[in-house]
């Protein structure tokens, strides 16, 4: 499963935190690997330099072969807690498809 890391122009992603990101999605959705040729992450931040609360966002698309992407979107007020949130909104998504590709 590759993962490709996007932010918007208010973040720079760090080497170190793209390698966190990656673990934390790998132990998320690792076992949808065989389904998943590609998960696209991107982050942004809706206020910019502004703070505020549920600013941060993070949107998870999983690309499964012959079928439509599955993406989720999550809004934290830090861009763990999104990623996590995301994280589980997709794992719960890809449940149903995979077993509605199972079932028929």
């Amino acid at each position: 499963m590759l993962i490709q890391l996007n932010a918007d122009k208010n973040l720079v992603i760090h080497e170190a935190y793209g390698t966190s990101i990656k673990e934390v999605l790998t132990k998320e959705l690792g076992h949808f690997s065989g389904h998943i040729s590609r998960l696209e992450v991107h982050l942004s931040d809706e206020n910019g330099g502004k703070g505020g609360p549920n600013d941060k966002r993070c949107l998870l698309e999983a690309r499964i072969e012959n079928l439509h992407p599955v993406s989720v979107t999550a809004d934290g007020d830090t861009h763990d807690q999104s990623i996590k949130a995301a994280s589980h909104k997709l794992k719960h998504a890809l449940e149903t498809v995979i077993s509605k590709m199972k079932s028929h």
